[in-house]
């Protein structure tokens, strides 16, 4: 995602929202330091693992569980969106790729890491302390933000984990995408919450009628 086409929607998302354009500047600059002389991994790690491959983004949604007793997931490179991780550990599923904000089970995702998930770890302007906790623990790290990247922190497009998921696999030309544990509808959220499974919903419409 060119982020000349990606900062439109992502100014009307700090606009819905309050948040602060400086507060996820700020968080990129310092994720962007952690990753110097870390164990990061370079975008070619992602080119590898999903370019022509079918692709199973895993949301957190309550249906998870049911919706992966119905995919093969053998035959698929499997990303999980934050607290996804979990769920799939719980199974004996090892994500591919863990799109995370740090906001979920930290302690399984940094278990899924130790056995080959490769993280890839969103900066704003809300994480700040867990990115300076956490980031030291992990490898293979792909930092990301959704203001404008760095040399070292990327914009794939997307803003919740679920649907950055989607757009990193599009950035990096999977053959298809499935989703599993998504429910843009659920109720029984808080309005926060709720209002970011509608921006979901919306840019993952977007990305439909692009394609």
């Amino acid at each position: 995602m060119d982020f000349n086409q990606w900062e439109p929607i992502y100014q009307q998302i700090l606009d819905d929202f309050g948040f602060s354009r400086e507060e996820d500047e700020t968080a990129a600059l310092l994720l962007s330091n952690l990753l110097v002389g870390s164990s990061s991994a370079g975008t070619d790690v992602l080119d590898t693992l999903i370019k022509r491959r079918d692709v199973l983004v895993c949301g957190n949604a309550p249906c998870l569980s049911d919706d992966l007793d119905v995919v093969e997931i053998e035959n698929h490179v499997v990303i999980a969106a934050d607290g996804a991780a979990a769920v799939l550990l719980d199974r004996g599923i090892i994500p591919d790729i863990i799109v995370t904000d740090l906001d979920g089970d930290i302690e399984k995702e940094i278990t899924a890491n130790q056995q080959g998930s490769i993280m890839v770890v969103h900066s704003h302007g809300d994480n700040t302390v867990k990115l300076l906790k956490y980031v030291p623990l992990m490898k293979d790290i792909i930092g990301t933000t959704q203001a404008k990247p760095l040399g070292n922190v990327h914009n794939f497009g997307g803003f919740s984990d679920g649907d950055r998921c989607v757009f990193m696999a599009l950035e990096f030309n999977a053959s298809s995408i499935t989703l599993a544990g998504f429910d843009l509808d659920d109720e029984n959220v808080d309005p926060i919450k709720k209002k970011k499974l509608q921006w979901a919903h919306r840019l993952l419409r977007m990305i439909a009628n692009m394609n």
